[in-house]
């Protein structure tokens, strides 16, 4: 008796498991930048046991097999839930980069992780992109053409980064920080030419 009244949660699970590979499978499709063709998804649908009495299969005969279940999304394409969990963390991101301050944030922790430029760098870096854009990822400057936190001019430069430069500021400052590395070393000398010629 114990056992079927345990068996009743069993759906819940089953059925919070499958909103969770739906979910999965709807970011697939409407993040395609975030995701890529070889994710999986593994999803454990345990049999819910109270005090630790080992609960019965719903199948007579079948037996209760603990290791993961891959649920398929079509013939190729699995979603691996780490890979998710990489791109909650990314689409989170580009959420905190939608403000001036969290874009600052992001900055910091991309210069922390690739540039290891210092804290003078980046109040440099914070001044030329507060002139340039007020770190505003849909500024774009009518005359010229530049678009996005760091200005870039053309706009489609930011492709080598990501095609969703448009929508996406974590891009656009991944752009600008490689472009600021490539052609001035440092954001200081950026600013410094930004003082003397409007631009950089």
């Amino acid at each position: 008796m114990k056992a079927s009244a345990n068996m009743t949660h069993a759906p819940t699970v089953r059925r919070a498991s499958l909103t969770a590979a739906l979910l999965a499978f709807f970011l697939l499709i409407a993040e395609p930048a975030y995701a890529s063709s070889n994710l999986q998804f593994s999803v454990t649908i345990p049999m819910v046991q109270s005090n630790l009495e080992v609960a019965t299969p719903e199948v007579p005969g079948a037996e209760f097999d603990p290791t993961p279940s891959l649920l398929e999304l079509d013939a190729i394409k699995t979603v691996d839930a780490a890979s998710m969990a990489l791109i909650s963390v990314a689409s989170r991101k580009v959420d905190l980069a939608r403000q001036p301050d969290g874009a600052r944030q992001i900055a910091k922790e991309l210069i922390a992780a690739n540039y290891k430029w210092s804290e003078k760098q980046f109040t440099c870096l914070d001044q030329l992109w507060t002139k340039e854009s007020h770190w505003n990822y849909k500024a774009r400057n009518k005359s010229s053409g530049a678009h996005g936190i760091a200005q870039a001019l053309p706009a489609t430069k930011m492709e080598i980064v990501g095609t969703d430069w448009r929508t996406n500021p974590v891009t656009q400052i991944t752009w600008g920080l490689k472009y600021i590395d490539e052609r001035y070393e440092y954001p200081c000398a950026a600013w410094s030419k930004s003082k003397r010629s409007n631009w950089y």
